[in-house]
């Protein structure tokens, strides 16, 4: 078979999958696997786990007020370890590889350094090379700016990579290998009968990766809907892994034939809870309180209003990330004139539970299902939010796994 003719693959390996040499060798088995089925191959790394960790710690170390270009050089040079690692691996079992930094393929970003979005990816460079049978290892969670600088994508941004570079080269799947096997129908930690999923709709794997599921990174699964790139999840602790398509795959809609009512329950303790207390009602009121708070880059996410008997005042809850929690409170403080509360309120010990499902759309009764089986275990809903796809509700952190089982079962999600 021709180079041009053979199908492309992307290979995505995280950290724990590249954690030390005997485990990079590992991954260069499960790539010469798929270069023996007749792929061109190229391979996307993360840094060796917690090596990031430890370069962030040395920069703020050396200086709390870093410059952001010099945060980007430092944080990036674990990859391109990984990435020449790997390489080595490769051609020590007779796979020829190159390896290549985000600026060599180019994989040119915008100049929101330690934060940046992909513009475009060059792969002319590495098509050529699989014309040769070269396999192509490619750093994570880099690129390069406009200016010529280093930048990175945000931590977890090595998935983005991944699948950004998918797109480019209209690879036939962008296979992400981690150390779980799949995507789950809930935390299989909590739910021992949790099932893995085979397929799952980019539009619920959107969902639950916002609300708590670390499975895979936000972005990435932004760019996979976008560009319709098949994404599968699977394990590089199971060296048998891409053979049988074992793991989860992450597709269109319409590739699902059986579609459930919901498809998995997802949970976040990455909440805190705000209640301005008898606030003005009057027009304008919700944009003097959000307006601040977006213009400081804080994302509020579950809010409901409640308007006094008199009609003069209303309590405004909502919430927001517990690292934005502090920022927060004060910037409503700084704004205690313009908006005109009495008090603040605050609960930090709260979580969001989700209920997901593409079925959704179609069927009515989830939101009942799921207030009923709350009240039947005596949880307490605080706020509500809902979207086409999900159900969402604040309850106190301490019921966070009963919901979860509960739900789990009510929806019928346990493995049998």
């Amino acid at each position: 078979m021709s180079a041009s003719m053979k199908p492309r693959l992307v290979m995505k390996f995280g950290g724990t999958s590249v954690a030390g040499v005997e485990r990079i060798r590992a991954v260069a088995r499960l790539v010469k696997r798929q270069v023996e089925l007749g792929y061109d191959v190229a391979v996307v790394v993360s840094a060796m786990s917690g090596e990031t960790n430890k370069l962030v710690a040395f920069t703020r170390e050396m200086s709390p007020l870093h410059d952001a270009r010099e945060y980007d050089a430092i944080a990036s040079t674990g990859e391109n370890v990984t990435a020449g690692l790997t390489a080595v691996a490769l051609d020590a079992i007779g796979v020829p590889a190159r390896s290549w930094a985000g600026w060599q393929v180019p994989i040119k970003t915008d100049g929101v350094h330690g934060s940046a979005s992909i513009v475009e990816i060059g792969v002319e460079g590495i098509v050529e090379r699989f014309g040769q049978g070269v396999v192509a290892v490619v750093a994570g969670f880099q690129g390069v700016s406009p200016e010529g600088r280093v930048t990175t994508l945000g931590r977890g941004g090595s998935d983005t990579s991944a699948v950004a570079l998918a797109a480019a080269l209209g690879a036939e799947r962008c296979d992400i290998y981690t150390d779980v096997d799949g995507v789950y129908t809930t935390d299989p930690r909590i739910v021992e009968k949790a099932q893995k999923l085979d397929k799952v709709s980019y539009e619920e794997m959107l969902e639950m990766a916002s609300l708590g599921a670390k499975v895979l990174q936000t972005r990435s699964v932004e760019v996979a809907m976008i560009h319709k790139v098949r994404t599968q999840v699977l394990s590089s602790f199971d060296e048998s892994a891409g053979e049988n398509l074992p793991g989860t795959l992450v597709c269109d809609e319409d590739e699902i034939m059986e579609k459930r009512l919901v498809t998995g329950v997802a949970y976040s303790r990455d909440e805190a809870k705000i209640t301005l207390v008898r606030v003005p009602d009057r027009p304008g009121v919700a944009a003097s309180i959000f307006s601040p708070l977006a213009d400081a880059g804080i994302n509020v996410d579950m809010i409901v209003q409640n308007v006094s008997d008199d009609g003069k005042t209303t309590d405004m809850t909502f919430t927001t990330g517990k690292a934005d929690f502090d920022r927060a409170l004060k910037v409503l403080e700084d704004n205690r004139a313009a908006i005109g509360f009495e008090r603040i309120s605050t609960d930090p010990n709260v979580v969001k539970v989700s209920v997901i499902g593409v079925g959704m759309r179609t069927h009515a009764g989830v939101a009942q299902t799921m207030f009923k089986t709350l009240a039947e275990k005596g949880i307490n809903i605080q706020v509500i939010s809902t979207s086409e796809i999900k159900v969402s509700v604040l309850i106190a952190a301490e019921y966070t796994e009963l919901a979860v089982r509960a739900l789990h079962t009510a929806y019928g999600l346990d493995k049998a």
